[in-house]
């Protein structure tokens, strides 16, 4: 990546400047110090090995790049999937494999979801007695249908006896070992918002931090996060770290948003997705350089060649590429690159091949400024929350849910 006197802005931006020395500080969740304080989202069939070491090298890059770090912090948490914890305790093959991670990573982050304190207890304390985790990040953020439907995920914090017994659950059994956070949503709808009281439950039960992702389930993924419910929760929550998530595209809206909000850092989800150099423009901004200038397109495919690699090395076979051509979609979202490649890409099954389709791609085509800020991955919402019979009926129920919604996350 080339260095430029001053990076591009897109007209949200403009008069954005990096940060300033000592208008941010790190971030300690637990024993982690994090200097920027900037953390990978969990995504399902994306944050896997290969996808986390390329960001993580990135911002390493980033420190290089910037000269400036500090002493005894990481630039950045990068979370791997999520598990479930019913699975995870009763060893299902395909949730072991999605809990691995790299020989050398440090520390080891993971999301845990569950229903169940009972099976959160069990797999909590699996992970931390069998030294797999440094860290360990809950989910009841997820807005798809099929998990909220049986009270999972989004839709599980409206039942706060049931949010406070899980998450008193999980740090009892990492017995202060491992740092619990929590993840959730602004609430089910605008009618039904929950942020402030699962922020303040979270607190009370000793949990090392939170992270709101400024929608609600209502919203899936639509309209613009709405970063004034961070600043709420950040007055709401004292003593403990409060990341906001939403609508970072690039490196100038995280310190837009720590600015709006005070809040202590950030969480980057869709904005990372085919752009893993947004980490190293992150650990620039933070460290008070212009950001690095986004790659042009035959800089791109060096990058997308690379992951590939990883991919297939990490999974022993080039079957794997298969789950490479979501990322390879979202590494051209914006080029001029043409159908052609498009669905040529899609049905790559080697790496020649795909070294093969690179290649026909002009090297110096540069990514329109226009292109900065579309969405990659999901998309969808409005759309109504889908929710067990009766659900909105009693906030503070404190029966539990069947296990049936773990299983539809876990497919075991």
């Amino acid at each position: 990546m080339t260095d430029i006197t001053a990076a591009l802005r897109t007209p949200v931006n403009e008069g954005v400047s990096p940060a300033s020395s000592g208008e941010f500080v790190p971030v300690s969740v637990g024993k982690i110090q994090l200097w920027p304080p900037v953390v990978l989202a969990p995504m399902a069939g994306v944050t896997d090995v290969p996808f986390r070491s390329l960001c993580r090298d990135f911002a390493e890059k980033g420190i290089s790049r910037a000269n400036s770090g500090v002493t005894g912090t990481i630039p950045g948490l990068f979370v791997n999937q999520m598990i479930t914890a019913r699975a995870f305790v009763n060893r299902n093959k395909k949730t072991m494999k999605l809990a691995e991670f790299g020989i050398d990573e440090r520390p080891r982050s993971i999301q845990l979801y569950g229903t169940d304190p009972k099976y959160i207890e069990m797999a909590v304390r699996q992970l931390v007695e069998e030294e797999r985790v440094d860290h360990i990040d809950l989910n009841f953020g997820c807005p798809v249908p099929k998990v909220t439907k049986h009270g999972g995920g989004g839709a599980l914090p409206f039942k706060r006896p049931l949010f406070r017994s899980i998450v008193a659950a999980s740090v009892s059994a990492a017995d202060g070992q491992v740092p619990i956070t929590v993840k959730f949503r602004m609430g089910i709808d605008d009618s039904h918002l929950t942020f402030l009281d699962a922020g303040e439950i979270t607190e009370e039960e000793g949990a090392a931090g939170v992270t709101l992702h400024a929608r609600t389930v209502e919203q899936l993924y639509s309209g613009h996060a709405r970063w004034d419910a961070i600043s709420l929760l950040k007055d709401h929550v004292r003593s403990i770290p409060v990341f906001g998530n939403g609508d970072i595209w690039e490196p100038f809206d995280a310190v837009r948003m720590l600015r709006a909000t005070k809040a202590d850092g950030v969480v980057i989800g869709r904005g990372c997705l085919g752009r893993p150099w947004l980490f190293q423009q992150l650990v620039e901004t933070f460290n008070g350089s212009e950001p690095s200038v986004v790659p042009n397109l035959g800089e791109v495919a060096e990058v997308m060649l690379k992951h590939a690699n990883l991919v297939v090395e990490w999974h022993g076979t080039e079957d794997a590429l298969r789950t490479f051509r979501k990322h390879a979609s979202w590494y051209l979202t914006g080029f001029p690159a043409g159908s052609e490649i498009r669905r040529a890409i899609q049905q790559i099954k080697s790496l020649i091949e795909l070294e093969q389709v690179l290649e026909r791609l002009d090297p110096l085509v540069t990514l329109p400024l226009d292109a900065y800020r579309l969405p990659r991955s999901h998309k969808g919402g409005p759309k109504k929350a889908a929710l067990p019979e009766g659900w909105l009926d009693d906030p503070f129920s404190s029966s539990k849910l069947s296990a049936d919604a773990e299983q539809f996350v876990s497919g075991g």
